[in-house]
């Protein structure tokens, strides 16, 4: 190949694993409910965790622009599954299941429980965590259990403050400001923003922080 097409081929490379724009080729890959079942442990991962019913489906749908990519429904605990989807053999996208609010048996509530917690300690591949919460109802009993997993685990983490249209502006950062203060305090290299699926609020601010997870050019 010649030196121009070698420039060439690098420039489209570069291009196709850069910016925001290589979200939307997230495609399902798997879904497991063993860490046995998890693929290869060699590809960077972020995952999205979050209370049944705070948004998960409708951020990552959002922020990849596919709206079937994720399952969405008004019945809390439908993600009852870890749901893999690869954006290229190198980065994925991990859907973790609902907690907190779905109608399952106990028996099924700590099998779920005991999966995230392993799946948090022992995935090398993990880079980072997207923590969903409804900015209406931030730090649930769910969300702290989260947080303080990823603290002992030193792994990076951020929250969607999702649904902030429900509020009205003002409201909506006074709330991040209390949940970045509070972060500062317990939870000190957590960061957190204001994120809406209906009004698109956030998008390029949480896809700022896959890229630097995903080790991605800006």
């Amino acid at each position: 190949m010649s030196e121009s097409n070698n420039i060439q081929a690098n420039k489209s490379q570069s291009t196709s694993h850069s910016g925001s724009n290589i979200y939307n080729q997230a495609r399902f890959l798997l879904s497991v409910n063993k860490l046995a079942q998890l693929p290869s442990d060699d590809a960077i991962e972020v995952a999205f965790a979050g209370r049944s019913n705070a948004g998960k489906s409708s951020a990552i749908n959002t922020i990849t622009n596919i709206k079937s990519l994720c399952r969405t429904s008004k019945t809390p605990g439908r993600t009852q599954m870890i749901n893999y989807f690869s954006i290229d053999p190198q980065h994925h996208l991990v859907d973790l299941p609902g907690y907190g609010y779905a109608k399952v048996p106990l028996q099924v509530k700590h099998h779920w429980q005991n999966l995230l917690q392993r799946y948090l300690v022992e995935r090398s591949s993990l880079k980072g965590v997207i923590i969903i919460m409804d900015v209406r109802r931030p730090f649930t009993e769910y969300d702290t259990q989260m947080l303080e997993w990823c603290r002992q685990s030193h792994m990076s983490t951020h929250i969607l403050l999702t649904k902030a249209d429900k509020l009205k502006r003002g409201a909506a950062k006074n709330t991040l400001f209390k949940v970045q203060k509070l972060l500062k305090t317990d939870y000190a290299g957590t960061t957190a923003q204001l994120f809406s699926s209906l009004k698109k609020t956030g998008v390029d601010e949480a896809k700022g922080v896959l890229n630097e997870w995903f080790e991605l050019t800006p």
